[in-house]
């Protein structure tokens, strides 16, 4: 960047180097547009995903599932931490080279905030760069909620998950304040590792979105892998001790206190939106910080969208992937695209997956959503360990878990599914896709699937339809 005097114009500015801003520079920089990418950070090339988020989590678990009991657990964290950090300096490399070799695209280091709705200031240092554009995309994601509990912020043993993922000292005793999707995977992933872990929710059950055998099945695997979990416990305070941190959470109208070497909080993530000077812009947000937008992903201003987590959506890559694909519709397709896409009906079509071991991998209703809308519904559900038509759990040694098909009982269309299993994040992509085009479970039951595959399981489970 050169002095506060220089002024660039770019057909598209796309602000935050994220998994849908990058590939949406790239398409358009080919297509022949000026497009500038502005990223606050060169250790966030790529997003947060291969950089603080799904890449390095997945490889840490990975990592830990490999840990054999006569391992060291604080050498074998270390050694997982600097292959992660080597994988994701890897790819953040190559992400970076992915937009350098378009010549129509440039990248700029630096914070962007709004000067007008037309127009961006890009600082870094001292130097300060104006750009102004015909479009604008924000792709900025989501940082991790910190509450203002006392101590949390001053205390030298609270993390978030970015923090955490960097340090190379194993915590002996690993406390997770928060019992969601985030907090569970670190739980298993630090249990394998070799720390004792407990997980505080203030509510009064983990996974409040998921029906209770899923939640009874997931929590029985992370009760045998050590992990302790306290429900209805809200954190009231952390303070540091000589060389620990002290908790203190109230549960059943008692006061009580624990000590551990380092407290993680996973209370979830909020959409990165400050000081990015959306109200200079005319943008409009929610009350929760959300960048709001239609479901063509435009804002309160048509010439600026606003993709992936920093629009309130679902937080996930592949999202901000797909929102890539709305946006350039919007520039020079048809214009039809949209986000009512990935939905049929009332269902949602798009998958997750928790990645504890094995993966709890779910899309469309639970039985509870599909009872409370008023279908009737038939279930088909079985544990893993009794799917004799299954043999690769068998022969992967991992045959904990089950599987839960929710079926329309009057159409015989899939409403939704729970794969609680060795594969699972794969096998809930079929399950997405039929739920999508209609596919009926009696056509996935009768599927003919490669042989040991997980996927056979599907004929076996959807024959006890009830």
């Amino acid at each position: 960047m050169d002095t506060n005097t220089d002024t660039l114009h770019a057909d598209l500015l796309v602000i935050g180097f994220g998994k849908g801003g990058k590939t949406l520079a790239a398409n358009m920089g080919r297509e022949g547009k000026r497009v500038i990418m502005v990223e606050q950070s060169d250790q966030m090339y790529g997003g947060t995903c291969i950089n603080i988020g799904c890449v390095p989590t997945k490889a840490l678990i990975h990592q830990a599932e490999q840990r054999r009991e006569d391992y060291r657990p604080q050498e074998w964290y270390q050694n997982a931490v600097r292959s992660t950090e080597k994988l994701t300096t890897l790819m953040r490399e190559k992400n970076f080279q992915m937009l350098d070799v378009i010549d129509s695209v440039t990248v700029i280091t630096g914070r962007a905030s709004f000067i007008d709705a037309k127009t961006v200031e890009v600082t870094a240092g001292e130097d300060r760069l104006a750009i102004s554009a015909d479009t604008f995309v924000i792709n900025t994601g989501a940082e991790p909620f910190v509450p203002d509990i006392p101590g949390v912020h001053t205390s030298n043993y609270v993390y978030t998950s970015t923090d955490m993922i960097s340090t190379t000292e194993l915590p002996r005793r690993l406390a997770i304040v928060g019992g969601g999707y985030v907090g569970l995977e670190f739980a298993g992933m630090y249990s394998h590792f070799g720390s004792e872990v407990t997980v505080l929710e203030g509510g009064p059950r983990t996974m409040p979105g998921e029906d209770d055998d899923v939640v009874t099945a997931a929590v029985d695997i992370l009760h045998d892998q050590g992990v302790t979990l306290t429900t209805g416990a809200r954190v009231t305070e952390v303070r540091d001790g000589e060389d620990v941190a002290v908790l203190s959470y109230e549960k059943d109208g008692q006061t009580h206190t624990m000590e551990a070497d380092a407290v993680l909080m996973a209370l979830g993530r909020v959409p990165a939106t400050r000081d990015l000077g959306l109200d200079k812009a005319g943008v409009v947000t929610t009350a929760r910080g959300a960048i709001r937008v239609d479901e063509y992903l435009r804002t309160s201003q048509r010439h600026i969208f606003a993709i992936g987590d920093v629009n309130g959506g679902p937080q996930f890559t592949y999202i901000s992937f797909d929102d890539h694909r709305i946006v350039t519709d919007q520039l020079i397709g048809s214009g039809l695209r949209s986000t009512a896409d990935r939905t049929v009906g009332d269902i949602s079509t798009v998958p997750y997956t928790v990645f504890m071991t094995p993966a709890l991998s779910r899309v469309g209703l639970t039985e509870r959503q599909a009872s409370e809308s008023g279908r009737q519904v038939k279930i088909a559900t079985k544990p893993v360990a009794q799917v004799a038509a299954m043999p690769r759990a068998k022969i992967v040694e991992e045959t904990r878990g089950l599987m839960k098909f929710v079926v329309d009982a009057d159409t015989d269309q899939i409403l939704g599914a729970a794969l609680l299993s060795v594969d699972s994040q794969e096998l809930i992509n079929l399950v997405a896709f039929a739920i999508k085009h209609g596919v009926t479970a009696t056509e996935l039951r009768d599927g003919i699937y490669t042989h040991p595959s997980s996927t056979e399981a599907f004929n076996e489970v959807l024959a006890t339809l009830s």
